[in-house]
């Protein structure tokens, strides 16, 4: 499923490029007017009428490309299961760790050290 909203994400992401450079390319309205007073558009590459048609109908193609890959994704984002409830219920709960009891001494016998990291009155030296 990832590969495939990998390729989706490309196809999105070249529609969306050839889409500016096309709309780039093209004329606005207030081109034609130029036009009439010997601008030169006649001379173009698809001739006098003919890039207004093939861009305008490039520029829709990749334009439902655009839309149909966009709908995909929102599609695809949306198809994983949702757990209901809060993110922080489902975290592990982990309580501090208990400090290790010093050990007692038996009867008859002299006061074991303290512990390694123990604190508090376990750390003032006996006599």
């Amino acid at each position: 499923m990832n590969i495939l909203s990998s390729v989706i994400l490309v196809v999105q992401m070249l529609a969306a490029l050839g889409m500016i450079g096309l709309i780039l390319i093209q004329h606005g309205k207030g081109a034609d007017m130029g036009a009439s007073f010997g601008s030169g558009s006649s001379g173009s590459l698809f001739g006098a009428s003919g890039s207004a048609n093939f861009l305008s109908r490039t520029t829709a193609v990749l334009a439902s490309v655009f839309f149909a890959a966009t709908l995909a994704l929102a599609y695809l984002g949306n198809s994983r299961p949702v757990s209901s409830g809060s993110v922080l219920e489902g975290a592990a709960v982990t309580a501090p760790a208990a400090p290790a009891a010093p050990a007692q001494p038996e009867a008859g016998n002299a006061p074991a050290a303290p512990a390694a990291g123990a604190e508090g009155a376990a750390q003032i030296p006996t006599k």
